[in-house]
């Protein structure tokens, strides 16, 4: 007898139209994604836009579209090329567009006209979030990471190269002119008034490159004459500027000549990062370097119970001392949390008496901490009698009891979850606003994620 086995038609036709609810299992966070876009989120911002009547071919519906990227985001995938090809093999976001397949272009154009809209989803989404119970705002963790730019730091050149090779352009160029007037006369004498060729391509080149070094180089010395002010509504001084909070400059006053400026990127910054999947770090007598990336800090606070992000922020500094009452304040908006922890990296007197002063108990090490150490300062003075001295005795008196214990297991799984789970380490973004959007957008999918995790529990 004949193995019998189940019917394979691959042509057989559909007598009934499928259903999109039918394509993945009911349970499926596609769903959940495509009803939040259609039902829950207030996307006034983004459909004012499409009000007056418009011509030709009628646009794919903006709760769709929102739908897609957030979707889409949530699954680690950012390219709108990718996420196009997903509209076309993956049940999933089928079910979300209900068989519709938007291009990439109109998906990456969709995404560049409405990026403040989307990045103000953020905000939609941790109050969804506080009404379905996932934020306490007992203990909230406080830390921050680098993101990549979208820019190399090898395409980025400090003011004493820019000088010296400013100097060797313009002198190959005026080689190059001074041989092609040579060229041209003799040329002139044996052909009289014939055509000559055009100008060469690396001549060209050199030009271009001559302009962006003179720009980047203006720049630098526009910025030594008048310094930026770090507010963080802007990207900041540029790298070298600044050391320890001074500016640094010439005798003269001129930048230093370790300033740098990304030509691709002119608002990232070079930074230092001790993450190995960003940027390899060597290992020189037992302690690893820091390595130096071109890129952003992205700061976030955590909310203790469900990792919910209550408040986001992306700057140009390495250091976190700034950002601290920034994400406080915005926190406290929200709902004023009772505890805040975070690294040696928040620590000074300032952010300890703004904590003080909102009434929050604060958890902050006063030094890098050191195994079975919580008090342990490292190499880091401290004046007695000082806030930081009494935040350090009172670490070290609560030993592991201390709440200061859980901020690693509050705040890190959240970057572990974005640039680990999700893929997000690079920004696809220029532009200082532009990226701040990018990365509030990524907070928000974040916190979308735990709230469909919740609705599905």
């Amino acid at each position: 007898m004949s193995k019998t086995y189940r019917a394979w038609n691959v042509d057989q036709a559909w007598l009934l139209p499928p259903s999109v609810h039918d394509f993945v299992a009911c349970d499926h966070p596609a769903h959940l994604v495509r009803e939040l876009g259609r039902e829950e989120l207030d996307l006034a911002a983004i459909l004012a836009a499409y009000e007056r009547e418009l011509r030709g071919f009628p646009p794919y519906h903006p709760a769709m579209m929102v739908a897609l990227l957030l979707y889409a985001y949530s699954r680690g995938i950012y390219s709108s090329r990718q996420i196009a090809r997903a509209c076309e093999e993956r049940l999933d976001f089928m079910a979300v567009t209900a068989l519709q397949r938007p291009d990439f272009r109109t998906i990456s154009d969709f995404r560049g006209r409405h990026l403040a809209a989307l990045a103000g989803l953020f905000g939609q989404v941790q109050a969804l979030g506080r009404e379905a119970g996932l934020v306490r705002l007992g203990h909230v963790a406080l830390d921050g990471t680098k993101l990549l730019a979208n820019a190399s730091k090898h395409k980025a050149m400090s003011y004493g190269r820019m000088k010296r090779r400013e100097a060797e352009l313009q002198a190959e160029v005026a080689r190059w002119l001074e041989q092609a007037a040579r060229r041209d006369a003799a040329q002139d004498a044996e052909h009289g008034d014939g055509r000559g060729d055009e100008m060469p391509a690396w001549m060209a080149d050199k030009q271009e490159r001559l302009a962006k070094i003179r720009q980047a180089k203006a720049a630098l010395e526009a910025e030594a004459e008048l310094p930026r002010a770090d507010d963080g509504a802007g990207p900041g001084p540029s790298s070298g500027m600044m050391n320890k909070g001074q500016p640094k400059r010439t005798a003269d006053g001129g930048p230093p000549d370790k300033a740098q400026r990304n030509f691709t990127a002119p608002d990232s910054r070079v930074l230092k990062t001790r993450d190995a999947r960003l940027a390899s770090s060597a290992d020189l007598g037992g302690r690893r370097e820091a390595a130096r990336v071109q890129g952003y800090n992205g700061q976030i606070a955590v909310d203790g119970r469900c990792q919910i992000i209550t408040a986001q922020r992306l700057t140009t500094n390495g250091a976190d001392y700034g950002a601290l009452t920034p994400l406080v304040d915005d926190t406290i908006r929200l709902c004023k949390p009772k505890a805040v922890s975070a690294d040696a990296g928040f620590c000074n007197e300032d952010n300890r008496a703004a904590l003080a002063a909102r009434g929050i108990a604060g958890y902050l090490m006063p030094g890098r901490a050191r195994h079975h150490q919580p008090g342990d300062t490292g190499r880091r003075r401290i004046a007695p009698g000082s806030l930081m001295a009494a935040m350090a005795a009172r670490l070290r008196r609560a030993g592991r009891r201390s709440r200061y214990r859980l901020r690693k297991q509050i705040v890190e799984p959240v970057f572990g979850q974005i640039k680990a789970a999700r893929g997000f380490r690079r920004l696809s973004l220029r532009g200082f606003a532009k990226v701040r959007q990018e990365w509030a957008l990524i907070c928000a999918v974040h916190n979308l994620t735990k709230l469909v995790s919740h609705r599905l529990a």
